[in-house]
């Protein structure tokens, strides 16, 4: 069963994606706020991200260059979100550079490696980003970007690395 207070932050999360793909910002910005105060953690966390995104896009141009390893994970996840995908890339590499052990950085590219059909490196981004954090390996069993990965053994190995040595 599910909690209908969570499907009522759901249905707002939706709402203000809708919104943001469109570009409308401000709305955007003050629908994301109202998912901060529900009950899923998880959504409140996707929101607080699109949230710093939408903050960052209504900024006048000349302060959206990115200069830190977080601003150009932002702009990265801003672009993969609108289907910029070589932008996207650009700015995640240059995130990874500058921060190479940051474990989300790594998530991200993971999930633009999925979305741009580079399976081999989606596995490879998510090793990394899971052996500097294992907690990210439970975010992967529910995170849909990584759908269609869910058949191949490298990846359930990766993710579920406590079935392995049990009868098969």
């Amino acid at each position: 069963m599910v909690d209908p207070r969570v499907q009522a932050q759901l249905k707002v999360y939706d709402e203000a994606l809708s919104l943001f793909h469109q570009q409308k910002f401000a709305k955007s910005k003050q629908e994301l706020e109202k998912v901060l105060e529900g009950p899923s953690k998880e959504l409140a966390d996707r929101a607080r991200m699109h949230l710093k995104i939408a903050e960052q896009r209504m900024k006048p141009s000349h302060e959206q260059n990115p200069k830190t390893a977080d601003e150009h994970y932002q702009r990265g996840v801003a672009m993969m979100n609108i289907g910029r995908w070589d932008d996207a890339r650009e700015s995640l590499d240059r995130a990874r550079k500058t921060a190479p052990k940051a474990d989300y950085i790594h998530y991200a590219l993971a999930a633009l490696d999925c979305l741009t059909g580079e399976a081999a490196f989606v596995l490879l981004n998510l090793t990394v980003a899971i052996d500097t954090r294992p907690e990210n390996r439970y975010h992967d069993r529910n995170d849909e970007d990584f759908a269609f990965l869910q058949e191949d053994p490298r990846f359930t190995e990766m993710l579920y690395p406590e079935k392995e040595g049990s009868p098969g």
